[in-house]
């Protein structure tokens, strides 16, 4: 409860910001590093903040970028086994450590215009599919889900298509809010688009 609290009282004051997801174990000469750190820069351009995990990796980048654009950086850590303390470039009053997955996750979902998710694993999956999950049951409103890297996501939409789809697990709709990209600005492009088209302004 004491996190739910803490952190409602300190996210409400954030403004727009746009979850950025992504492996942990990416490194610094990995070309996803470089794609979500200019991201990042870019989404801050178009005055929104960046959320992260606040771990390394895609996250650390992600901060970076929103760092090097002088926007709101956001981390909401989580003590793991396996990760790094929070990185350094998230700003120090906008940094929040949790003990629970869900009340994290709560956290993201409540405080973002759209996400954008760079190739990760398990759980960036987690937080993928959840959020699909909340929106396709109408538990929240809807916003934009970018998935960034073709040859990393494509064969998994394509079984989601081919297999999900047709076998009527799911409702072809339900991808309508799902974006696949390679590309900095059209990531950025696809949130403003939205925003443009649904609510004029981000909902915040």
């Amino acid at each position: 409860m004491s996190e739910f609290v803490e952190g409602f009282d300190r996210m409400s004051k954030i403004g727009p910001c746009v979850s950025i997801f992504g492996s942990a174990r990416t490194k610094q000469d990995n070309p996803f590093y470089t794609l979500a750190e200019e991201i990042a820069f870019q989404v801050t351009q178009h005055g929104y903040g960046v959320i992260t995990g606040g771990g390394p990796g895609i996250m650390e980048a992600a901060n970076k970028g929103a760092k090097r654009g002088k926007g709101k950086s956001v981390g909401l850590s989580i003590s793991l086994p396996f990760e790094e303390s929070s990185n350094k470039f998230i700003d120090l009053d906008k940094k929040l450590d949790f003990d629970y997955f869900f009340v994290r996750k709560v956290m993201f979902v409540k405080y973002s215009q759209g996400f954008i998710v760079l190739p990760g694993g398990m759980g960036t999956m987690d937080e993928l599919f959840e959020a699909i999950t909340l929106i396709q049951t109408n538990k929240i409103g809807k916003f934009p889900i970018i998935l960034v890297g073709k040859s990393f996501w494509g064969g998994m939409l394509d079984w989601i298509k081919t297999t999900l789809v047709e076998e009527q697990m799911i409702s072809a709709g339900d991808l309508d809010l799902i974006h696949l990209v390679d590309d900095a600005t059209e990531a950025v492009g696809i949130i403003n688009e939205f925003y443009s088209k649904y609510l004029l302004t981000p909902n915040f």
